[in-house]
């Protein structure tokens, strides 16, 4: 199989499922915002990012490394696996720590505190199901991955549906939460062992190896994990703060209700994240290997993705920027009518959010992720100075600015990392006829007025008929997608 249908096969197995996935996220996110309400649904986002803070230092970047180490060389799995097991057993005892400490310093009310208990576990669970979803990855044999992300959100739908049938407490959707991240793990030991592996752990702290007389020293893979996983674990700790402690400050200086409003929209937008998620998650691995193969073909495909997710990102900005007050209306009701603006304001995060998943993952696979670190440092100061000076007077509106103004530092740093490797792009080329499509979109749903749906079909047939008038896709885009949907 070619790369380019490899890397077609993969995005779509990962779409489907996506789909599938934030469908049925989209759904149970509705019902127990509905159900909680606004300081309820706070309480739980609360707690989502808390624990996703606590816990990540149970990643430390050695998933992506994973997936571009093995996708280079398949016999380094075992090795991999068995290693980075051992490493986050040491590195989950220390989270489990820290989350007492704090919910014990903190003197968090019981079911705050039970809450925030569950769903740190679960993403300690996770960060160990992250491990065989990287092997799946970097096997560029995404179907698995693909099933596993299926199976947690039934998991997730079904469960939060049987507590609003059975009117349970919110320490239940805790529960929720952990039981679809055990059977997740389950599943991914289980595949693993039957399609790919049998996962061992080990502790490679200087392996030695006899070969022809010759005596070598083996990697000290330990060693190597943790050196180059460095870079990657402070720029996700630097991400993860930047982007999850606005809802931690806005609890502390607003309150649930604050938090619940500014997550119902920040939900919607996440929602949308499946998009580059997909795409930048089939192109990696190759990606990877464009770097040690042709780094021609490398800056190719980059500008081409980039291309790509700009061309998807802006049209879906000024479309729900316009559509907002009956989005919010119709998906979480009147009780959540102060969150128009706020989607209308996170919404323009998305376009930024393409192009930095793209940029962060080509960075990875020319082994540059050192530079990232300055980058996320300068973008996560700024978010918490920002926050602490403006949340107290603006509240939830600062918060979506500031979010919006933190993605696009980590764009223009990224984007500058990338020049500077050789890698330069013209990106005011690649987003002056999307920009000039959007527009006239914009124009039309202006105008017209009509049911939401038919808006939305109809605004999407005219953005992509002005692209095609305006030639947006050159012959070597045609011929890709010929090439991706199996035609000569």
């Amino acid at each position: 199989m070619s790369a380019v249908r490899k890397v077609a096969k993969n995005t779509t197995v990962l779409l489907i499922s996506q789909i599938i996935s934030y469908i049925l996220a989209f759904f149970y996110t509705i019902y127990t915002a509905r159900y909680l309400g606004a300081s309820g649904f706070g309480t739980i986002s609360f707690a989502l990012a808390l624990g996703a803070i606590l816990s990540i230092f149970t990643e430390l970047g050695l998933s992506t490394l994973t997936v571009r180490e093995v996708s280079r060389d398949k016999s380094l799995a075992n090795k991999y696996i068995g290693n980075t097991i051992a490493l986050k057993i040491i590195l989950s005892s220390i989270t489990l720590v820290s989350m007492v400490l704090v919910v014990t310093l903190l003197h968090y009310p019981p079911q705050i505190a039970s809450v925030i208990y569950l769903i740190t576990i679960s993403f300690v669970v996770g960060a160990f199901t992250a491990i065989f979803y990287s092997v799946f990855q970097a096997y560029e044999k995404m179907e698995y991955q693909s099933i596993g992300q299926i199976i947690n959100s039934i998991i997730m739908f079904s469960g939060i549906l049987l507590i609003i049938n059975y009117q349970l407490s919110i320490v239940n959707f805790g529960w929720i939460y952990l039981i679809a991240s055990v059977i997740s793990l389950i599943y991914g030991i289980i595949i693993c062992m039957w399609k790919f592996v049998l996962p061992r752990i080990e502790v490679d702290l200087n392996l030695w190896k006899f070969i022809l007389s010759k005596v070598e020293i083996d990697l000290i893979l330990w060693k190597f994990l943790i050196i180059e996983a460095i870079p990657l674990t402070i720029s996700s700790v630097f991400l993860l703060i930047a982007f999850r402690v606005d809802t931690i400050l806005l609890q502390i200086i607003n309150g649930n209700v604050a938090v619940g409003l500014y997550n119902a929209a920040y939900s919607l937008m996440t929602a949308l994240m499946f998009v580059p998620l997909v795409y930048v998650s089939a192109i990696f691995p190759m990606l990877s290997r464009l770097n040690v193969s042709s780094k021609e073909l490398l800056k190719i495909s980059y500008e081409r993705s980039v291309k790509y997710l700009v061309i998807l990102g802006l049209p879906i900005a000024v479309g729900t920027t316009l559509l907002a007050n009956p989005i919010i209306l119709i998906i979480y009701k009147s009780g959540f009518s102060q969150s128009i603006v706020a989607l209308q304001i996170l919404i323009w995060s998305i376009p930024i959010i393409f192009i930095n998943y793209i940029l962060g993952t080509a960075i990875n696979s020319i082994n540059k992720q050192r530079d990232t670190v300055k980058t996320t440092f300068v973008a996560m100061l700024l978010n918490i100075v920002l926050n602490l000076l403006l949340l107290p007077k603006y509240g939830l509106i600062a918060a979506c600015f500031i979010t919006v103004l933190t993605e696009l530092t980590c764009f223009m740093f990224w984007f500058h990392i990338m020049n500077v490797h050789g890698y330069k792009i013209p990106i005011l080329k690649i987003l002056l006829k999307p920009a000039l499509a959007s527009l006239i979109m914009g124009l039309v749903i202006i105008l017209i007025n009509a049911n939401i749906i038919l808006v939305i079909l109809l605004s999407t047939i005219i953005y992509f008929g002005v692209l095609y008038i305006l030639k947006t896709f050159s012959e070597d885009d045609i011929n890709l997608f010929k090439k991706i949907i199996g035609r000569s």
